[in-house]
């Protein structure tokens, strides 16, 4: 066929016709395309903020959102339709034009590839996602239209996708993701951009993990509790009061895990006034407070509920047996939050020293939670609290000084060990996560 048949046939008014419905069925083809980028990438939060502030449109979208099989079902379902009817009527008049032929098919294959990809897909995604939740809250009507019409053909259609799906072994209803991973997964991005210190970051973790934490994880350990026996001098007890650095220190008698009361300084200032400065005279059992004991079982939330409702600072926590196992306070609790809360007694030291390659000097008892924050590490914490703990529990046994153990993509050497205590080890990111084994 010459130019200028092939240009007299397009003028025929039913080719006109014909071409004005394929672009037609191009324009619905990007519409279906950008609202379903708009939808899948519309921000849930913003969605129910906007609704809350009485946004009808933003509700539709929620809606949409929460069932999101018949979403996309809906959508993929009236993109097909208009991309293979487009197809169609492009071949049928490619074949009136140039006659039936490998020619017709190869040239309608070629433009519709082209028009398709750029201007049904392409473009319209790439315009969706510069601005999905403005382009989500247009869109949600005709979208919930599209939805409420293909629903039964998409029902049928999802029963066949989840039969195959089950036939393979795959559970389309198990998710691992929780709203808590998504906040995370944010907040970890927004970190990598620089939008946010690492501090923020830290403290966001910190409120969101909260509530998957036992007393035993935050607590302070009996061995590096300060206790004062009951029974020594009173100018005695006052002395190891001051040097302890602490407001309230546990007094026991005859044997640690007998706790007799809580020694408050405000409580000694006051007892010491009252017989104007002769130490001597204060009975110190009789000043202190009643000791409160709590199970190590207890959540962290709900200890944290204790703590304002009975509006105390200070706990004892104890094993199941009765026996001391460490001190809980209020501050332990919100430092899970805020990180570390320093003051003019605490020392600097952390148990946890940066080298310069990168590794860490940490103390064996430092908490596996601390040394991740400050290292901004990924050590697991599920089965063990202190690193010193983590090591014995994947080793299987306790280390002498100089062994090396891989795990969870980390080195660790044993530097110092006493007795069946590792008091201290160094720890190295190897990047190597499938490594696991003693070297």
């Amino acid at each position: 066929m010459t130019k200028a048949s092939a240009v007299e046939a397009l003028s025929q008014p039913e080719n006109i016709a014909m071409i004005l419905i394929i672009l037609c069925l191009l324009v619905l083809s990007g519409f279906f395309s950008s609202s379903e980028t708009a939808l899948t990438a519309a921000s849930r939060a913003r969605m129910h903020t906007a609704e809350k502030d009485g946004d009808k449109r933003a509700t539709t979208v929620s809606r949409l959102l929460n069932m999101r099989e018949r979403l996309l079902g809906g959508i993929l379902l009236g993109n097909n339709l208009v991309n293979i009817l487009a197809s169609v009527l492009t071949t049928a008049l490619f074949t009136k034009i140039f006659g039936a032929g490998g020619l017709a098919l190869i040239l309608a294959t070629i433009v519709m590839t082209v028009l398709i990809l750029i201007f049904a897909e392409v473009l319209p995604k790439t315009y969706a996602i510069s601005q999905p939740d403005k382009l989500a809250l247009r869109v949600a009507k005709p979208i919930s239209i599209v939805v409420k019409v293909f629903a039964p053909i998409v029902s049928v259609v999802q029963i066949i996708v989840n039969a195959t799906l089950r036939l393979f072994g795959f559970d389309t209803n198990a998710s691992a993701w929780t709203a808590a991973d998504d906040i995370k997964g944010a907040v970890d991005l927004h970190l990598e951009e620089g939008g946010m210190a690492k501090r923020a970051r830290d403290q966001i973790y910190g409120v969101l993990e909260i509530g998957e934490l036992d007393l035993e994880d935050v607590m302070t350990h009996r061995k590096n509790m300060v206790m004062i026996d009951a029974e020594l001098a009173p100018d005695q007890i006052v002395k190891e009061m001051l040097n302890s650095g602490h407001s309230r220190v546990p007094l026991y008698k005859d044997n640690t895990d007998n706790v007799v009361g809580v020694l408050h300084a405000k409580d000694t200032l006051k007892a010491i006034l009252k017989v104007n400065g002769d130490i001597s005279q204060i009975d110190a059992k009789k000043i202190a407070r009643d000791a409160w004991f709590v199970p190590e079982t207890t959540s962290v939330v709900k200890q944290l509920r204790a703590f304002q409702h009975k509006r105390e600072h200070f706990a004892l926590v104890v094993d199941e047996y009765g026996a001391l196992m460490g001190v809980l306070t209020l501050e332990d609790i919100l430092e899970e939050i805020v990180g570390d809360i320093q003051d003019e007694y605490d020392e600097d030291v952390q148990g946890v020293t940066r080298q310069k390659n990168g590794s860490a000097i940490v103390q064996g008892e430092t908490a596996v939670r601390d040394v991740n924050r400050a290292m901004d590490w990924k050590l697991p914490d599920d089965e063990a609290v202190t690193i010193a703990g983590l090591v014995i529990h994947e080793s299987q046994t306790i280390p002498d000084v100089g062994q090396t153990f891989a795990y969870y993509g980390y080195r660790f050497e044993i530097l110092e060990r006493e007795r069946n205590q590792i008091r201290s080890l160094k720890v190295t990111k190897t990047f190597e996560p499938d490594q696991r084994g003693e070297f």
